[in-house]
Formats: structure tokens, sequence, C-alpha cells
């Protein structure tokens, strides 16, 4: 299997990964960390991914996606910090002023998963980071050493994963999710 990860532009395929089943449920659409909470609440069901198929249109791309062959697998969000609640965020702190990027969320398909999509999504989101003039890229994994965590929980990362790809601790946070610690981690893309 040779996975390619690239820019979401598509929708459909962002659909595929982030969406709901049933088009009126109100999902994520991984829009919880990329807009205003206000702007969040507000948007119920299809708007949520109207909203996000406007992103795909306009750009910049809310993130990246795996492919394998033409089908997608696996999603990253990915943007600068400044364009997400990371920005304001009070439990994961800003250890210096650098306009880093974020990496919060990621998701790879059920029946494609432990495959190794999910470190070619952290390494395809640190290059689309990268060629975007990001000096430095923040992920905010989960810290929970040998425990099992849960698939639905798992969206933040696993600390394991982005010291794989070369992260690294920078910051503990005030964050908790699924019982587990997340921890801020960092690469130097300069």
């Amino acid at each position: 299997m040779t996975i390619e990860v690239r820019p979401a532009t598509v929708f459909e395929d962002v659909r595929t990964l982030v969406g709901p089943k049933s088009p009126g449920a109100n999902v994520c659409w991984c829009l919880s960390y990329r807009i205003p909470s206000k702007l969040n609440n507000e948007l119920r069901g299809p708007a949520r991914g109207e909203y996000v198929a406007e992103l795909c249109r306009t750009g910049p791309p809310p993130g990246v996606l795996a492919y394998d062959g033409d089908e997608p697998v696996g999603w990253a969000a990915v943007a600068p910090r400044a364009d997400t609640s990371f920005a304001r965020n009070r439990k994961i702190p800003h250890v210096d002023d650098l306009p880093v990027w974020s990496l919060w969320c990621i998701r790879v398909r059920p029946g494609h998963r432990k495959q190794g999509i999910s470190h070619a999504l952290i390494a395809g989101a640190v290059e689309y980071a990268r060629a975007q003039g990001a000096p430095v890229i923040e992920a905010y994994p989960l810290d929970n050493g040998d425990a099992k965590v849960d698939m639905t929980m798992a969206y933040a990362g696993l600390r394991n994963n982005f010291e794989r790809a070369g992260f690294i601790h920078a910051a503990d946070t005030t964050s908790v999710l699924a019982g587990h610690p997340r921890i801020l981690m960092r690469l130097d893309l300069r």
C-alpha cells in the first residue's frame, strides 16, 4: 500500500472522513477548534458541512487527506494557530511568539487502521505546514503511556506517534481528554 497525503481541497473526500452518516446530524466536521465558539454553536446540521465545503473551495485547505490510490483513508486538521481557538486556549500554553501552526486532529477510516496511515498523516501535515512557511508546528496529543484510548477520543493523536515523527515535548498543559493529559509537542521546521 502506498499512501499519498495531499491538501484537503476535495469536499466529498473531506466529508467521507469527517462528515456525518446522516446529512442533518450535528457532528464536529473538525470545526470545533477552527472557528470561534459562538459560530461553532450557531452552525447546525447541514450548515456545518456547507462551511467546510466553502473552506475547501476558497482555501486555504482545512487540512490534509491521506489517499490509498483514489480512496480517501485519513484526515489531519492543520492550520496556523492564529486561525484556531488554540490562539486563545487557556489550557494549552504558548511556548513563544513564533507564528506556529497547529495539528490537532487525526482520523483514519475504520478498516484502514493499524497500517501506518496516522504516521503518513503527521508527516504530510508537517510537509504542508513547512511548504506554507510555518517555522514550527505544534500538536496537543494525549500522553496515554501504555493505556488504551477510545478510538473516538484518540483524534488528538498519541504522544508516541508524534515522538516517532520527531516532535519533542515542549510543555505540559492543563487540558485532559478521555481521562488522559494532553501535552504540547513541537517540531521546528526551520
